[in-house]
Formats: structure tokens, sequence, C-alpha cells
């Protein structure tokens, strides 16, 4: 896992549009990465809409959020057009930026181990550091805890 002042990874991915993203091309602006399993499920979708409804909040603060799941392109751009998000979401399928942001963790329910995305945000400053890390991220409440370390930066 990567730690506060450390370089991010880079990241070169498809986003909800088809088109492609890299993250050194938002560089001079805060990013708020966050990762999420799977699109257009609950947790998901309150985690996304508590976004969508803080960008007016996070553009004030001369910041981005983008979204990373494993769902493929065509669910993403589904997703966001269903919630109205106004941010940018990466089809992120082989897991790779998963893998680079050490989220693609080993999960456990109901006695079944499987892999998957590990609920995780990054917080990047606008000199292309990780300035704040959240692990465990319970959906309701989240934007407002970025925000506060939005704030702090």
């Amino acid at each position: 896992m990567l730690k506060a002042g450390s370089a991010p990874p880079k990241i070169t991915a498809v986003d909800d549009e088809g088109k492609p993203f890299k993250l050194s091309d938002h560089k001079g602006s805060i990013v708020v990465l966050y990762f999420y399993p799977k699109s257009d499920t609950p947790g998901c979708t309150t985690e996304a809409c508590e976004f969508r409804d803080a960008a007016p909040a996070i553009t004030k603060k001369k910041a981005i959020v983008v979204g990373v799941s494993p769902d493929p392109v065509k669910n993403q751009a589904k997703f966001k057009t269903k919630y109205g998000l106004p941010f940018t979401i990466l089809a992120d399928e082989d897991h790779k930026i998963a893998d680079d942001y050490g989220v693609w963790q080993e999960k456990s329910m109901y006695g079944r181990k499987y892999m998957g995305v590990a609920r995780t945000t990054f917080v990047i400053d606008a000199k292309g550091k990780v300035a704040k890390i959240f692990e465990k991220v319970k959906p309701a409440g989240h934007a407002a805890e970025v925000l506060a370390a939005i704030d702090e930066l």
C-alpha cells in the first residue's frame, strides 16, 4: 500500500467515454482518486452520489474526482448516466491500477475468499504527491471526509 508523501503510480487507462486518461495530465490539480468494487451496487452508488452532490464544493477547491473500478467501459458509462455523475470513471478491467495502488486484495464473504477492490480513496495534492489515504471507506459520509482533507492541503 502507498504511504502519504509518496508519488502515486502512473495511471493510463480508458475512461467511461472510451477516451484515454492519464493521471499525469492533472498535475497542478488536487485529484480525489477513489476505488470502489462494482458500479451500480448499493454502497458504490451511495459513495458515487455523495461525490456527485459534493462536486461543486470539490471543484471550488480546484480538485477533481476520479472513480476506478474493474467494470468495463460500457458499465461505467451506464452508471455515470444513470446517476448523473459529473466526474470521470476509469475502467480497470485487468485491475492493473488497483494492483499498482495496493487495493486489489483478498476479500471474504460468507466464508468464501475472492480477490476484489478494497474501497480506498487517495487524495493527491497539486504537486502530484499522495497527501491522504482513506482505507476501509464507509460510503455514507465519505465525501465530507474527503472535503475536510482537501481543506487541510
